[in-house]
């Protein structure tokens, strides 16, 4: 996993137009390992992962753990993970530490944005690429918030 400042991401995902979002509600910790799973096999299988911090509300410990010596969680800040097992490991200590952040998949037929409120929204360009991961999240419980849309 390597860690690396990446000065204006955030504003260019916020500036990135989609056509397509849903937001899922954050299950319990107890259930975050096969939440996780679940995002992982959408569309048979992310290599890897990238999740770049927005803002960081409580300590990160998890996330830090997987981070490099010395490395500082802050703003612009990316997390790579570059295996299905390190991207599993990577979202678990996300979600479970709560910072506000986005995750970038390979291959990206969709992304995410993570708050500290406990709601993802999933963002895609093809109504079939958003159904994809949306459609398992449901069929597994993990509750939809429906009629809402982030203003990011």
């Amino acid at each position: 996993m390597t860690a690396t400042p990446t000065p204006g991401a955030i504003k260019k995902f916020r500036r990135t137009p989609w056509r397509f979002q849903q937001t899922v509600e954050r299950p319990d910790a107890g259930e975050l390992e096969r939440f996780v799973s679940t995002i992982i096999t959408a569309h048979g299988g992310l290599e890897a992962a990238t999740v770049t911090i927005d803002s960081v509300i409580l300590d990160t410990v998890r996330m830090s753990a997987l981070c490099p010596d010395g490395a500082a969680l802050t703003h612009d800040v990316s997390l790579v993970a570059q295996s299905p097992a390190e991207a599993k490991a990577l979202l678990c200590a996300a979600f479970w530490d709560g910072p506000d952040f986005i995750c970038i998949p390979t291959p990206k037929p969709f992304v995410f944005y993570a708050d500290h409120d406990d709601w993802i929204t999933f963002y895609a360009n093809t109504k079939s690429h958003l159904n994809h991961v949306i459609e398992p999240l449901a069929s597994h419980g993990y509750k939809l918030v429906k009629k809402w849309e982030r203003e990011l």
